[in-house]
């Protein structure tokens, strides 16, 4: 097939939307499939750019914290610089260019490994959530009946309690540690990805390719993890780039409020706001610094999620 054989634009009156959605479907199947198609979208849009470069760019701190960064995530090598009403600032001592905090901690460093607990956090536990949801919406989906009512009305009682308040709550439960924050974040996650994918399913349930298969004697497993699947993850990526977003927030919001453990000095970025707040009368910078770092990423995910949403929509316009 070539792109002589796709259908021709209308001549004169009004343009049909549909037609036109139609030749860039067959046209993205010509030059090399959907996911090409989404690529070559991808990188003419300069809100993925500028997604992508934020996201790299704190990746690339993160794994390269133990080169970076002048110090250790717990040293204290400022104490002595410390009093009860002066924090060194940015600027003021040259072997702290961004200032210490209350405890004597190098900020810069502080930031620096913050980033890597704070995306680890975020990473890990999406794939929780999208692991857990992924499981529930392929088996309501795949199975339907009595199973998808079961399991989407345990979905919906998970849906019916705040996100954060979950992510609260089973936090508390399970302790005061990381793990426990990533399991939390992950499980407020679980419902979202589960409607997500049940919902795409049954949609691509109905298509014609699947019809055509029940015809030829496939079974039911073969056609859901072979054809229905495959076809039926793509908004769940989508979800699961915009959801990186809310988990880095999550993560920050959790140690603000004491529940991710560690040390009162421990290097993350929520509790760097946790013990910031204490100071903002004279060392404001200790609460905008870590402040800017998760607001950045949170956009560079969102930006980036954004941006793959409409790659894989050919109806979407970029505006």
């Amino acid at each position: 097939m070539t792109s002589a054989m796709l259908p021709p634009a209308p001549s004169g009156g009004p343009v049909d939307d549909t037609a036109i959605d139609d030749r860039e479907l067959l046209g993205a199947q010509v030059r090399g499939g959907f996911w090409r198609d989404v690529f070559r979208r991808l990188r003419r849009n300069p809100s993925a750019w500028v997604g992508a470069v934020i996201i790299a760019l704190f990746i690339l701190v993160a794994a390269l914290a133990p080169v970076l960064a002048p110090y250790g995530p717990t040293d204290l090598p400022g104490q002595r610089y410390i009093t009860p009403t002066y924090i060194p600032g940015p600027g003021e001592l040259p072997q702290f260019p961004l200032g210490l905090d209350r405890f004597g901690g190098d900020v810069l460093s502080k930031l620096i490994w913050g980033a890597q607990a704070s995306l680890t956090i975020g990473v890990v536990s999406t794939a929780f959530g999208l692991l857990g949801g992924m499981l529930l919406g392929l088996i309501a989906g795949a199975f339907g009946g009595w199973v998808d009512v079961v399991v989407m009305r345990f979905v919906d009682i998970l849906l019916s309690v705040p996100s954060l308040l979950l992510a609260v709550s089973i936090a508390a439960i399970l302790g005061q540690t990381q793990l426990s924050v990533m399991i939390a974040i992950g499980a407020a996650q679980v419902p979202v990805f589960a409607r997500l994918l049940r919902a795409s399913m049954l949609q691509q349930r109905s298509a014609d390719y699947v019809l055509s298969a029940q015809t030829l004697g496939l079974g039911r497993g073969k056609i859901t993890m072979s054809h229905v699947l495959p076809n039926a993850i793509g908004p769940v990526i989508v979800q699961g780039t915009l959801s990186l977003a809310t988990a880095v927030i999550e993560a920050a919001a959790l140690s603000f409020l004491g529940l991710g453990g560690g040390l009162p000095q421990t290097a993350e970025w929520g509790r760097m706001l946790t013990y910031a707040q204490l100071e903002l009368a004279i060392a404001p910078w200790l609460a905008f610094l870590p402040g800017a770092c998760i607001t950045i990423t949170a956009l560079g995910f969102t930006l980036l999620g954004e941006a793959l949403r409409e790659a894989m929509d050919p109806r979407t316009r970029a505006r």
